[in-house]
């Protein structure tokens, strides 16, 4: 019968504390995820002199509700390509790595960031 070292017996300690940390942040990563809540409110406002409109995508376009989760922001009458995240913020093609937490938010910092450019549509293929 062999006998526990002490260097055996912190590396299961250390092994045990490990998992139990694990554990506690899955948990918690569960817990932060939003529950599925109701849809964005839509907006029609002119902001920094452009017109930004938002609300339930009506199909039609490649965008509508490809990764909006079925909601449409447009600048100046153009399609803004949309995405909500899974928790539950949003991005932009013009803002991808900075995300806000509504559609509405979202268009006025693609405004700012276009300073006075317009936006040019999307094209895939």
């Amino acid at each position: 019968m062999s006998s526990i070292t002490r260097r055996r017996a912190l590396g299961v300690a250390a092994g045990a504390a490990g998992a139990a940390a694990g554990l506690a942040l899955a948990g918690s990563a569960v817990a932060a995820a939003p529950a599925a809540g109701p849809a964005p409110a839509s907006f029609d406002e002119v902001y920094q002199g452009r017109r930004i409109k938002g609300g339930p995508a009506h199909g039609g376009g490649h965008h509508g509700g490809h990764h909006g989760g079925g909601y449409s922001v447009t600048i100046d009458g153009e399609e803004l390509h949309v995405m909500q995240n899974a928790d539950g913020t949003w991005i932009s093609v013009i803002n991808h790595y900075e995300p806000v937490a509504t559609p509405k938010s979202l268009a006025r910092a693609a405004v700012r960031e276009l300073q006075g450019a317009p936006l040019v549509p999307l094209t895939l293929g």
